[in-house]
């Protein structure tokens, strides 16, 4: 099996986002990685004291996940939810049209490493009700289940691949997107079948895959088959969802269609409108 070259390679850059919390972060607002807006990484050391926060900010227009390697987060919302995610497990909201809410980050003994990857919503959902879901490592389920060497995790959406099928526990993000963390050992290789509308990133946090070294983002689109190689033990995170094509407009916290509706967003935070309706927490899935 040859490994399937991406169309384009990306590398995250530094920056600092917060009450002084330092992020590794690959974004693109212009559609380039569409459906995909942001994908931050966070990392510490053990011993690490001042790591930062998030204290109370606004969103609009897209959904995130949190997902944690290392340590722990905790939230709170407008919505009145509070929660805690711990190693492995995952924290999704879709903002829709208003939320205001917070993060704490809680290192353990190895530090603190987690994501959180930013997904745009259609135009049609941007005002929708704000929606809130935590997702415990338990519920997660991982392939192969004869316990092969390599690993893989379905967070939301449904993969098929090589190793086999899965779904996770979010039957989605965004527009019908996915997300999975890899775990191939040196030598090993995963297929993964993909719609052929559907953009693929594969970000490389350890290790290496032939064609992507740690710290690099893949991006495929036009393809129906990926196949994948590490050349050093690897852990990868996997998203794949269709292009919504719309235009984006952003700006902070918000991402809208137009400029118009971002001054909007705009005036409902300062007025305390954005976040005037609470929807609760939804218990069931991301997928409505």
């Amino acid at each position: 099996m040859i490994p399937t070259p991406p169309d384009s390679v990306r590398r995250p850059h530094p920056t600092q986002d917060g009450a002084g919390v330092k992020i590794q972060r690959i974004h693109d607002f212009r559609g380039g990685l569409d459906p995909f807006l942001m994908l931050d990484e966070l990392k510490t050391r053990p011993g690490d004291e001042d790591i930062g926060s998030f204290p109370d900010h606004p969103h609009r227009g897209f959904e995130t996940l949190t997902y944690l390697v290392h340590g722990s987060v905790s939230h709170r919302d407008s919505m009145g939810n509070e929660g805690r995610v711990e190693a492995g497990g995952a924290q999704w909201m879709s903002a829709g049209r208003g939320v205001i809410h917070s993060e704490t980050l809680l290192p353990d003994a190895e530090g603190l490493h987690g994501f959180q990857l930013w997904v745009n919503l259609p135009a049609r959902r941007k005002m929708d009700p704000p929606r809130y879901r935590d997702v415990a490592a338990a519920e997660m389920q991982e392939l192969p289940e004869d316990g092969g060497p390599l690993r893989f995790r379905a967070i939301a959406g449904s993969w098929q691949t090589s190793a086999g099928d899965t779904e996770g526990p979010l039957p989605q993000i965004g527009e019908g997107a996915a997300m999975a963390d890899l775990a191939l050992p040196a030598g090993h290789r995963l297929s993964l079948a993909v719609a052929l509308e559907d953009r693929v990133l594969a970000y490389v946090f350890d290790g290496q895959l032939t064609g992507l070294e740690a710290e690099q983002m893949g991006v495929w689109h036009g393809q129906t088959q990926i196949h994948l190689i590490a050349r050093q033990d690897a852990r990868v995170l996997l998203f794949k969802g269709q292009p919504l094509g719309e235009p984006i407009a952003h700006y902070g916290p918000f991402v809208m269609n137009t400029t118009d509706e971002i001054e909007q967003a705009v005036s409902d935070y300062q007025s305390g409108r954005l976040a005037a309706e609470p929807a609760g927490t939804d218990q069931r899935s991301a997928a409505d």
